[in-house]
């Protein structure tokens, strides 16, 4: 595959990026502190944890799990710290300045080769509506499609397998990597063609007057996400890793049964309108489980991936990273 052209964070980087972030304070570039998961004031006895979240609906868990106070209920001090996307809370778990984060398992096993010690625990959403790809205002068909941004992992992933469903070779077409935010512009400006990205990108990208062609699940593609941590911290506190999977369990199944609290919840935290997190939560299936058989296959497709694409040298070892079994061992009663 041939050289992208790059802007910022390309996948190659985790670890350069990671190294950098041990010399920042936690609340430094990029990165926002809300406030302890207390809701109600009150906090639970112990040491405050650290979790990364993105700023877009998908988190909208662990945002009402803040508002509604389930942090302290279920006995863990909780923090979130905000970034531009989830690959950043990786990066900052692997730098040690978060102790858990969640990410898509797609972008998680791009970073595997470089951060082996990465753990998932559960997922706790997953969807092939929530992505979507958005075509330029000139662009009238995918064929022509000749520059496409992407963000590192998954919507590198998502691209690929677009072009591959409209049997176009990816190889045809120039990827330009970019951080989310900065996408819609360089489409409007007609630096690229076409994207796939994750809410809200799509709606503002139609907004610059470009338009969604289809979401993801339209050519087979979907995501999860995982609730990360590193193989060092959970050995010394699954007690904790418990709790904080019991909170978001909990969190999870009232997003689904109350949306409104949910979206009031991402809004006040991040800034997304409420009806925006509405929207996303009727095309997101939010709910915690374990990993499957059919997981694990999709995943090892997913490295596969990645290693065809000399994006990564060494094959990720996903049958370490992901904890299949921890999430049912953890919490009694679940499924």
């Amino acid at each position: 595959m041939e050289t992208r052209s790059t802007t910022r964070h390309p996948l190659a980087g985790p670890t350069a990026l990671a190294v950098a972030l041990l010399t920042l304070t936690a609340c430094g570039a990029g990165t926002t502190d809300s406030a302890a998961g207390s809701g109600s004031g009150k906090n639970a006895a112990g040491p405050t944890i650290r979790i990364g979240v993105g700023i877009d609906a998908s988190y909208a868990p662990f945002f009402l799990a803040d508002a509604k106070g389930l942090w302290a209920k279920h006995g863990v001090n909780v923090q979130l710290v905000q970034f531009g996307q989830g690959s950043e809370g990786v990066n900052n778990l692997v730098a040690g300045q978060v102790q858990m984060s969640g990410n898509s398992d797609t972008t998680t096993i791009s970073m595997l080769p470089q951060d082996p010690d990465l753990r998932s625990l559960l997922v706790y959403e997953q969807s092939g509506k929530y992505l979507k790809v958005v075509l330029g205002p000139k662009v009238k068909s995918p064929a022509q499609i000749r520059k496409m941004a992407v963000a590192p992992g998954l919507s590198e992933l998502a691209a690929t397998r677009f072009l591959e469903s409209k049997n176009i070779d990816p190889k045809s077409v120039k990827f330009i990597t970019a951080d989310p935010p900065e996408i819609p512009a360089l489409m409007q400006k007609g630096d690229v063609d076409a994207y796939v990205l994750w809410e809200p990108w799509p709606t503002k990208g139609v907004a610059q007057g470009g338009r969604i062609l289809e979401n993801t699940g339209a050519y087979g593609l979907s995501y999860s996400q995982w609730l990360l941590t590193g193989a060092a911290w959970l050995k010394a506190n699954s007690d904790t890793a418990t709790k904080v999977a019991e909170t978001l369990e909990e969190a999870a199944r009232l997003t689904e049964s109350d949306p409104k609290a949910a979206a009031a919840a991402t809004e006040k935290a991040v800034k997304v309108p409420a009806a925006q997190t509405l929207t996303a939560i009727k095309e997101i299936d939010f709910g915690t489980r374990d990993f499957t058989t059919a997981d694990l296959k999709s995943y090892a497709d997913t490295a596969k991936f990645f290693v065809d694409s000399g994006k990564v040298k060494a094959q990720p070892d996903v049958t370490t990273a992901v904890q299949r079994g921890w999430f049912t061992q953890h919490l009694k009663g679940s499924s």
